[in-house]
């Protein structure tokens, strides 16, 4: 019996033969087949189809799985110092993340020597010019419904926060609320797994639209923005991860790195934390972190803690802004730290919502979001490593706290003493 191909190699097979398909209509000259049917006909509903697919479910999924990821944080009640401190650590070095991507996009500048600027569906609407004061006062939502309507998306995360630790702290006599929200984000779940079995064809017509406008000089540009990805993933792991373990608790790393590989190997596998949740938790307690701290910082660590996400988030930004051929000002790099940063609680670890709040990030400074077809091919290929820095950042986290809370033996993260059963 013959496996099934699964969704990953699909997408593969969709690139290789876009940029085939995209190469061979590049050398063929102009005519009514090529131009009307194929590019401008059967291509663009594919591909722009696909595009629309996304855009539908940006508002839902973001609206109701920020609600659900905010309001299962009850423990935050439990473990108040506990919480405050995780949060805190989550939400600083993920900002620290996609400000890393954004100085590794601007020193690189992935996007330069790749015009897609003829493909814009309509003008970007990056143009306004706001201070900061402004950026944040339009964050708060004078009417949430219309937020929701307009896709007003700094806004909807705001309400979204708000209504999620309200039912968190109502706690009982909101229990039907939250269920009802629980359902709905299993449902909008569904809904972007039935739309990315479509990612395939969508990938292919979107990456043969732009081999048969651009060429070759695609692949280039394509490389550099993979390698400014990984580099700020790279960067954030040794530099950032490691540095505040080492000068936080004083630990050597050697220890850290040698258990955590048996983790990485199934995080990169499967590019799924939720998949490595229980051997996570396991690692920790034999480097010596107590159970009551490694099972409140892990779990939600999988459900806020997405740096290697909003990593390349950033990266893409740049990306699809030089090729578009559009500047960002200071005022919407820091939109873009701010979106990301907070898109990062609650987003779910399925495939797919990485692109969908990609778009939602696109959004909230007016980028293109037909970018997003150009990157999606290529990053199949980063997710694994993108996933294995978010558990590790977890795993950072779980031992910073524990030692700030007095909750780590030393002795077994060196190894001197057995894990005695309790």
């Amino acid at each position: 019996m013959k496996k099934k191909l699964g969704l990953t190699s699909k997408i593969f097979i969709g690139i290789l033969l876009g940029a085939i398909l995209g190469i061979t209509l590049k050398c063929l000259p102009d005519s009514t087949f090529k131009n009307a049917i194929l590019l401008d006909g059967a291509l663009k509903i594919m591909g722009s189809g696909f595009i629309n697919a996304i855009k539908m479910l940006v508002v839902p999924l973001v609206f109701v799985s920020l609600v659900c990821g905010s309001s299962s944080m009850g423990d935050v009640k439990k473990l108040s110092r506990i919480g405050v401190k995780t949060l805190g650590f989550y939400l600083i070095t993920t900002a620290v993340a996609i400000t890393l991507a954004l100085i590794v996009g601007k020193l690189v500048n992935p996007g330069v020597g790749l015009d897609m600027s003829s493909l814009m569906t309509q003008a970007p609407t990056i143009g306004e010019s706001k201070s900061f004061v402004e950026i944040i006062l339009a964050m708060i939502p004078s009417n949430p419904i219309q937020s929701l309507a307009s896709g007003d998306m700094l806004q909807i995360i705001i309400f979204s926060l708000l209504l999620g630790v309200s039912i968190s702290v109502v706690g009982e006599k909101a229990q039907p609320i939250k269920n009802l929200f629980e359902s709905a984000n299993e449902i909008c779940m569904k809904m972007v797994s039935i739309i990315m079995l479509l990612a395939p064809y969508g990938v292919f017509a979107l990456i043969t639209n732009t081999f048969a406008t651009t060429g070759f000089d695609a692949i280039f540009s394509l490389l550099k923005y993979m390698f400014c990805v990984s580099f700020a993933l790279v960067l954030q792991a040794f530099i950032v991860y490691s540095g505040m373990v080492r000068f936080s608790t004083g630990l050597k790393l050697k220890p850290f790195f040698k258990k955590f590989a048996s983790v990485a190997a199934v995080t990169f596998s499967t590019a799924s934390s939720n998949a490595a949740l229980p051997l996570t938790i396991e690692t920790m307690e034999e480097l010596g972190v107590d159970n009551s701290v490694a099972s409140f910082t892990l779990p939600l660590g999988a459900t806020v803690n997405m740096d290697g996400t909003a990593i390349m988030q950033g990266v893409a930004c740049i990306f699809i802004s030089q090729v578009y051929g559009i500047d960002l000002s200071i005022n919407e790099l820091l939109t873009i730290i701010l979106t990301a940063t907070l898109a990062s609680v609650g987003t779910a670890g399925v495939p797919g919502v990485g692109m969908i709040t990609l778009s939602m990030v696109l959004t909230s400074v007016g980028l293109p979001i037909e970018g997003i077809g150009l990157i999606m091919g290529v990053d199949r290929l980063l997710d694994m490593a993108r996933t294995t820095v978010n558990v590790m950042g977890d795993c950072a986290c779980t031992l910073v706290v524990s030692n700030m809370e007095g909750e780590l033996d030393k002795s077994m993260y060196y190894g001197e003493t057995a894990k005695i059963a309790s």
